[in-house]
């Protein structure tokens, strides 16, 4: 079995893991729903994000769905490789018993449970509930066996590591660089080192490093001479060559995607970009390959790309896997069935139609280009908005949220049923007249006589185009990678 990398499978994750060999990933990230019968997610829609978060039947359902999973999540890991699972609250610790098994990671390698927190602020039910509120989130880390790999990580963002570096990296050479001080005099008495160096005299138990050592220090500018000629030599420490303070297991510098974080996309468990560089920088090396397999909007594989890894990403949502592409696209310009590859999307129309409402609607609005509308319920007839390709980058660049920003777009209206009436087209013109709109895309599975009477109409009468597209041509099209 060959292992296909920069790829996205669309589909339930137990299924598509089975297209990857034994002991072939690097490292493995999931940030799976607390949801066993979680299988799309509305984008973009606020009402939507209360039932995804709400949306689960209990813990032991829940692990009963997860432990298939995680047993093939564990076959594709390498020896050398390194799993993290993102969770919270809700089954943290039902999790944690389950990848403790023997059969599975077990207690030993168990290496972190890293505490992110992820808000600041507080919410009001803070202050009126029967609990404390909830900031933090989850990540269970373990490593396949005791060889796997880790790079440590460290950051400048603790304002007390600011604060001791304005504090000790007081000095200045003369090339200009920030230095501190550092001991060179051994803790222990060692007669071998009592030299004396350029009329210094050494310390009590002599230096802590051989004559060579210093001397190859003083040519390279490493040494701070005192004043006194009775001071004692020391070590300069550079400021340009810190690396920074170790990362421990509560991460608190990395904020969440807020309402007004620029890598906002609108989908409801987004993570940040640095949090996935980060685990990724700890536990892989470039080319290593990593895989995201409940990989929603495509966070993991948009790092994995920029810290040059290969990537694989599954997610049962064609939504999902859409706008993994488009960010893949924005991000680096790489072209689909060029640089990466999309698996599985839907073929048929038997299989759209076993698509949920939203979901089903999501698709069509993707595959032509658009953007879903945010508000599935009570829309006013409008399910998503095409926008001219220049004015989309123009608005990108000043990162603004596309949907009613740009006056300049054509009204798209998708219907589930199969066939699209008379009623249908008429209250999609009413929509067009609403927002002062002359040309808008209607799509359905069939459109009666009726319809396709109105539609001339209307266009004859009325002067509005309305384009009828059936879904079975967008489906050819898709496969035929017309539709990019």
């Amino acid at each position: 079995m060959t292992l296909e990398t920069n790829v996205i499978y669309c589909g339930d994750c137990l299924k598509q893991l089975e297209k990857i060999p034994d002991e072939s990933i690097d490292l493995i990230y999931i940030d799976p729903p607390f949801s066993s019968n979680r299988n799309y997610v509305a984008f973009w829609q606020e009402q939507e994000k209360r039932h995804f978060e709400d949306r689960f039947e209990n813990v032991r359902v829940y692990l009963d769905y997860m432990k298939p999973r995680i047993e093939q999540l564990y076959r594709v890991l390498k020896p050398t490789g390194s799993f993290y699972y993102h969770c919270d609250w809700h089954a943290s610790h039902y999790i944690k018993i389950l990848l403790d098994s023997d059969y599975l990671f077990g207690y030993p390698n168990f290496r972190n449970e890293i505490i992110w927190k992820r808000r600041y602020g507080t919410f009001s039910t803070v202050h009126v509930s029967n609990k404390y509120g909830s900031s933090t989130d989850s990540i269970l880390f373990y490593a396949k066996t005791k060889s796997a790999r880790f790079n440590p990580q460290y950051s400048f963002a603790d304002e007390k590591y600011q604060e001791y570096i304005k504090r000790t990296f007081k000095y200045i050479d003369d090339k200009g660089r920030q230095y501190r001080i550092a001991d060179l005099a051994n803790p222990a008495p060692r007669p071998n080192l009592m030299y004396e160096y350029k009329g210094y005299k050494p310390p009590k138990n002599g230096w802590a490093i051989s004559r060579e050592k210093m001397e190859q220090w003083d040519k390279e500018g490493r040494l701070h001479f005192p004043k006194d000629p009775n001071g004692r030599i020391q070590r300069k420490r550079f400021l340009d060559e810190l690396k920074g303070k170790p990362v421990q297991n509560l991460w608190d510098d990395i904020e969440m995607v807020s309402s007004q974080s620029t890598e906002r996309l609108g989908y409801p468990t987004q993570k940040p970009l640095v949090l996935l560089e980060r685990i990724i920088k700890a536990s892989s090396n470039e080319d290593d390959i990593i895989l995201d397999a409940f990989c929603g909007c495509g966070t993991t594989l948009i790092a994995a790309q920029k810290l040059k890894r290969r990537w694989i990403g599954i997610d049962i949502s064609p939504t999902a896997c859409r706008v993994m592409a488009k960010r893949l696209q924005d991000y680096f310009r790489l072209k689909e069935g060029t640089d990466f590859w999309i698996r599985d999307l839907p073929k048929t129309v038997e299989e759209l139609r076993q698509y949920p409402a939203f979901e089903f609607q999501n698709w069509v609005i993707n595959a032509l280009g658009g953007v879903p509308s945010r508000t599935k319920v009570r829309d006013g007839g409008i399910d998503g908005k095409l926008y001219p390709i220049e004015d989309i980058s123009k608005e990108k660049k000043k990162g603004i949220d596309l949907f009613g920003e740009i006056d300049r777009y054509i009204p798209i209206q998708v219907k589930r049923t199969d066939q699209v009436g008379r009623p249908d087209i008429e209250n999609f013109e009413v929509a067009m007249k609403r927002d002062g709109r002359k040309r808008g895309i209607f799509v359905g599975f069939d459109f009666s006589r009726d319809a396709d009477k109105e539609i001339r109409r209307i266009e004859r009468e009325e002067g509005l185009e309305i384009e009828p597209i059936l879904v079975n041509d967008i489906l050819e099209k898709e496969m035929n990678g017309w539709l990019k």
